[in-house]
């Protein structure tokens, strides 16, 4: 891969694995090419954040390559995030009434899977938002989520490209949709569209698999037409699966790493839901994300961390719905299926 010494300072691996076209150590020359373009374009806008070679690529990449298209949705997505001030949010983020929350919709990353991907797994059966929104407001909510999707990014796919030996950019998603019954099916879709938006035009080429497991019956239509929606690619990379779902999932997750109750043998201590258990908990692996750091410093001056992120300990403070975030925007044509990203 061509490295931008400006932009590029990483501390995991960045070449992938295995040759996949438009990916980092696998590019021909006319996609090196039109990094640089896309590069001189943002740095023509003013941009001068994330302008790092892998970040542009999973840009590039979800636009099929097309610079003008890639350089809207980079553009698009820097002034969501300066409109909710992501950058100031993520260091100081605390999030309270997770407990409370997870009582109606779990969401959490636990280990790897067989590919070294983080597992993030999510249940949508007991959404109420009615009651959930008693708790916490819809602002934090998508907030939260696109905190999340933050710490993916660092300090967790860093953490397992390091203890893989090669860059991981994706995550395997198990979003369980036992209880999602007729009635349920308005509140769970409301949900979905919401923070189907961000994921899609501000978090994209995160998704590597989807398994959909307890799908109720009827679920099938849905999907007929959900499908119409989304890249070939992206269909390909999602699985619906019934109640009968544990042997096909246990192909691409190991046992030992799969919560007991979707299948597995792991039994974290104070729940797995609760553990935050992977690379990036791992001090052998683990270092701190880069939002972490000081202002000025580099990758290589960055102390090794035992946590991957900070502490929040200490008092909680007061949940507030005084968050503001942007609208949730439309669904782009093409757009990846919406991968979420859990506390």
């Amino acid at each position: 891969m061509d490295i931008n010494p400006k932009y590029d300072d990483y501390d995991f691996p960045y070449t992938k694995a295995e040759p996949q076209d438009g990916h980092a150590g696998h590019l021909t020359e006319g996609q090196i090419a039109q990094v640089h373009q896309l590069r001189m374009m943002l740095e023509a806008e003013g941009l001068t954040k994330r302008l790092d070679t892998l970040t542009l690529l999973r840009f590039l990449r979800a636009r099929k390559f097309d610079v003008e298209a890639a350089k809207k949705m980079f553009v698009d997505c820097e002034k969501w995030r300066e409109e909710i001030k992501l950058d100031e949010l993520v260091p100081v983020w605390d999030y309270p009434e997770k407990a409370e929350i997870s009582k109606y919709y779990k969401q959490f990353y636990h280990k790897t899977d067989k590919d070294g991907r983080p597992v993030y797994i999510e249940t949508l059966g007991g959404i109420d938002l009615a009651a959930m929104y008693k708790i916490t407001s819809a602002d934090r909510m998508i907030t939260n989520l696109a905190v999340e999707y933050e710490r993916v990014s660092d300090p967790r796919l860093p953490a397992c490209s390091r203890k893989q030996g090669s860059l991981l950019e994706t995550c395997c998603t198990i979003m369980d949709l036992k209880g999602v019954g007729i009635t349920k099916v308005p509140q769970v879709y409301s949900y979905v569209q919401q923070t189907a938006g961000l994921s899609q035009n501000y978090y994209p080429e995160r998704l590597g698999k989807m398994y959909m497991i307890n799908a109720p019956w009827g679920f099938s239509t849905v999907w007929s037409v959900v499908k119409g929606w989304l890249d070939p690619v992206t269909v390909s990379k999602i699985h619906i699966l019934g109640s009968g779902y544990k042997s096909e999932l246990l192909k691409q997750v190991p046992a030992e790493n799969l919560p007991k109750e979707f299948g597995g043998s792991c039994e974290c201590e104070g729940g797995c839901e609760n553990s935050d258990a992977g690379p990036w908990s791992d001090p052998e692996f683990a270092k701190p994300p880069k939002w972490e750091r000081k202002e000025g410093e580099t990758a290589a001056a960055a102390a090794p961390a035992t946590d991957a992120a900070p502490s929040t300990g200490g008092e909680k403070p007061e949940v507030t719905t005084g968050v503001d975030t942007a609208p949730v925007p439309e669904k782009s044509e093409g757009d990846e299926a919406k991968q979420p990203a859990a506390a």
